[in-house]
């Protein structure tokens, strides 16, 4: 009889677990409590009206039936590692193995309800497109921009979507002819943001802000946010802003925090290099879910999260099939990659153990990374076959 898996969680990690378990002949039911997977590298081009929400949504009942496992929509209320059983609506599910990529929770800093931001609720996206025009059609205005850190684990860090916002914003207001009327800043608590990408991509990341006419304000602790955005520092200085986005750093999800398993002083799960979670048998965790290990600049990326997925579950398979060892590991792939995205072009960044590079596309880089959007919705879908490395 084939054996069963209860994947939790409806994004990268999970939704990449749930396919790869299935095609490894598994009985697969993922749990969500959202009926689609937010595609959050797209999510930026909502903000300016490129994209509408349903644009950047994949139905995950959809992907279920191409795929054949089962979707599950509900809320998970509780797990056991002890027993692989969740809690979903009030009712208990029990798996031969279960694999967490619930993601985390946004850290909330004092005042950061007068923000806007892209993470936690995907309504966000909308919810600022929606205040930027109103800033727009007035005429002028502050606009800031920044993101948080958590010292407990600095690779749940998420930098980089605001940058891209950034960098778009600036490039929508300069096709408008309004940009002389708007103040931009960008801030956050790290001396150098963006650091982790490497010295070349942080160097030419300030460069380009600095050529946009954008204030920096680095290198100070955010210690909460006033009515209408206005930020404030640890040594009391303010950065005053009529819209503030702002994206902090994650922590472990409640219901991970709540339970039976073991987890860094951020709260998330530990596990061995396979993915696996040490001292329970049949438990797993991919993706934000995870604590991280690896070098210093490590961070918590979708790329990476389906790397953890596809590993996870060729040990899942490989434990089926009655071989006990653990054949893959995610650290030999920890790295960062992303194709930060302008609005006109973009530059393509990767990290790794042996080099840093960053790659200026001028034009190209920006329907390059549309494109990306529309491969990975087809390839999900099965209507395109998945490319290696993406």
């Amino acid at each position: 009889m084939a054996r069963n898996a209860i994947v939790v969680g409806g994004g990268f990690a999970g939704l990449e677990a749930a396919i790869q378990l299935r095609t490894a002949g598994l009985e697969v039911t993922l749990v969500s409590d959202r009926p689609y997977l937010w595609i959050y590298p797209t999510s930026i081009w909502i903000v300016t009206g490129e994209r509408v929400f349903e644009d950047v949504c994949l139905d995950l009942a959809d992907v279920a039936r191409r795929h054949g496992f089962t979707f599950r929509q509900g809320k998970v209320e509780s797990l056991s590692a002890a027993r692989r059983a969740v809690v979903v609506d009030g009712q208990e599910l029990v798996a031969d193995h279960l694999v967490l990529a619930i993601g985390g929770t946004p850290l909330k800093p004092k005042g950061v309800e007068h923000t806007f931001g892209l993470s936690g609720n995907p309504e966000n996206a909308s919810r600022l497109h929606e205040a930027l025009e109103k800033l727009v059609a007035r005429g002028e205005g502050r606009i800031a921009m920044g993101f948080g850190g958590n010292p407990k684990d600095p690779s749940a860090v998420r930098g980089g979507p605001v940058f891209e916002v950034m960098f778009n914003v600036v490039h929508m207001l300069r096709k408008r002819g309004v940009r002389e009327k708007f103040q931009l800043a960008f801030f956050a608590p790290m001396p150098s943001p963006g650091e982790r990408m490497g010295k070349k991509a942080v160097a030419a990341i300030q460069q380009m802000l600095g050529e946009m006419g954008v204030e920096m304000r680095f290198g100070k602790k955010i210690t909460a946010f006033e009515p209408g955005g206005t930020v404030v520092f640890e040594d009391e200085s303010r950065l005053p802003s009529d819209l503030t986005v702002f994206i902090p750093a994650q922590g472990g999800h409640p219901v991970l925090v709540a339970s039976d398993l073991p987890r860094n002083e951020a709260g998330f799960v530990q596990i061995d290099g396979g993915c696996a979670v040490p001292g329970h048998p049949g438990v797993w965790a991919v993706g934000d879910s995870a604590a991280l290990d690896g070098p210093q600049w490590r961070a918590k990326q979708g790329h990476l999260a389906e790397v953890m997925a596809r590993v996870a579950a060729s040990n899942i398979a490989a434990e089926v099939a009655g071989r006990p060892e653990r054949e893959k590991s995610y650290l030999p792939h920890v790295s960062i990659t992303c194709l930060m995205d302008m609005g006109n072009g973009a530059a393509y960044v990767h990290r790794d153990a042996t080099r840093e590079q960053m790659i200026p596309l001028p034009v190209v880089g920006h329907w390059m990374k549309k494109g990306w959007g529309a491969y990975f919705k087809a390839s999900k879908r099965k209507q395109f076959p998945r490319l290696p490395g993406m």
